[in-house]
């Protein structure tokens, strides 16, 4: 018997079309805010031929995602207008009835095929666009294993994962969230303490960071701000890319400063004490402890959410999974893995929503870790720093202001040189 997509089919549509017209709108309006000429508020940061060699590099990498993302929905949309999501499950459960067997084969099959797909896109990006401008230093032989360990990687970690969740709500009835909350807060807070231990040494070398100069200067800050720091470590980033960074991670005696080789090449002393600063500032105004509280909040909401749409008593759970049929009339057999995919699908929205939410707390932290730095070192060594780590990495300094408000986590490099110029007017 023919089914007819239901209102939810239509509504995920709508929602899939709906977001890829913002974001391709989002995108046109960056492209109004491109020059030929370096602007006026830029000078003194780039040069002639650095912008124009960042204009570049803006345009081919706006236009290359352009074709992935159109890629990435014409091929969604076709799948979810065929059904082949249901198409796989009756293929599936053809083999096996088992729950927790039929979701990680699901999900497992489906991540598989995108990385597939993915390695031509990734190819291109790494070989062809961050090679032409001079960024890439992954060998094949290193894109090879980051993709056979990160498969590997999703397979024990995500698998793993998804059949715990699966065994608990088959048995834990309609409160099973409850139960799936609480086993991510603690896997959540266990990666938060030691993520850098276990999961960056299967990509990354790190090693703690030699005595002498800058180990000194680093320890003597921390001293003097009362911030008690053991771990600091050099991360060979130069094995992939020239581009620079530093981060926090870990919680109480497990916290670490991480420092990227090509960090610490382009820049002086001074300044990467003032970019370490920026970062304990994050601890000491203890961000880092709010941005897990708050993921551990929107997870919790998240399967709160989820749990009313797939109980097993639910009118919703059937028609949820049927609405991945599309217009193939093809029968869904309702099941926790069909569930929670088109789940995903409609929680979008309101995914988004939160993430702006996220994205505008977490560039009021990056101005608040500004002026943590800016009080304790040279306001104007940071600013300096800020300046090299935007210019080595030819970051589009002048992104239109709705752009930055759906998709940057920390402020435009301009507007924190302004806030440290506020800084600085007070010591």
């Amino acid at each position: 018997m023919n089914h007819l997509p239901s209102f939810f089919f239509y509504l995920i549509l709508a929602i899939m079309v709906l977001d890829f017209i913002l974001e391709r709108f989002l995108e046109y309006l960056n492209t109004t805010r491109w020059s030929n000429k370096l602007p006026d508020e830029l000078k003194g940061i780039y040069d002639e031929d650095q912008y124009g060699k960042s204009q570049q590099y803006l345009k081919v990498k706006q236009k290359f995602s352009w074709i992935i993302s159109s890629f990435s929905f014409l091929v969604m949309l076709a799948v979810l207008v065929s059904g082949t999501f249901i198409w796989l499950d009756n293929l599936l459960r053809a083999y096996s009835e088992n729950p927790i067997l039929l979701a990680i084969l699901f999900f497992g099959i489906i991540g598989l095929v995108s990385s597939v797909i993915s390695i031509p896109f990734d190819v291109y990006s790494t070989f062809v666009i961050e090679e032409k401008f001079g960024f890439n230093k992954t060998t094949r032989k290193t894109f090879i294993l980051d993709k056979l360990k990160g498969l590997l990687l999703g397979a024990i970690v995500g698998g793993g994962i998804l059949a715990f969740v699966v065994w608990i709500y088959l048995s834990a009835g309609n409160n099973f969230w409850l139960i799936v909350w609480g086993v991510i807060t603690l896997f959540m807070v266990f990666m938060a303490m030691f993520y850098s231990n276990l999961i960056v040494p299967l990509f990354n070398k790190q090693t703690p960071l030699d005595p002498g100069e800058l180990r000194d200067a680093i320890e003597g800050f921390s001293q003097k701000v009362g911030f008690r720091l053991k771990n600091i470590y050099v991360i060979d980033g130069s094995k992939r890319s020239s581009k620079a960074n530093a981060y926090f991670t870990g919680l109480g005696a497990k916290k670490r400063i991480v420092l990227y080789d090509t960090l610490i090449n382009d820049h002086t002393t001074k300044e990467l004490v003032a970019i370490l600063a920026h970062e304990i500032g994050h601890y000491k105004k203890k961000h880092t402890r709010q941005g897990i509280l708050i993921s551990i909040l929107q997870t919790g909401f998240m399967l709160f959410i989820l749990s009313l749409f797939i109980r097993k008593d639910s009118w919703l759970a059937a028609d949820l999974c049927q609405s991945l049929s599309g217009f193939s009339g093809e029968v869904a057999v309702p099941g926790f893995q069909l569930g929670i995919l088109a789940f995903g699908l409609l929680y979008s929205p309101l995914s988004l929503l939160l993430g702006l939410a996220d994205s505008f707390l977490s560039r009021k932290n990056e101005y608040s870790a500004d002026r943590f730095a800016g009080d304790h070192v040279d306001a104007t060594t940071l600013q300096e720093a800020l300046k090299k780590l935007s210019v080595n990495q030819l970051s589009n300094l002048r992104p239109h202001p709705l752009y930055v408000v759906f998709h940057y986590s920390h402020p435009p490099l301009l507007s924190r040189l302004e806030a440290l110029i506020d800084t600085k007017k007070k010591e």
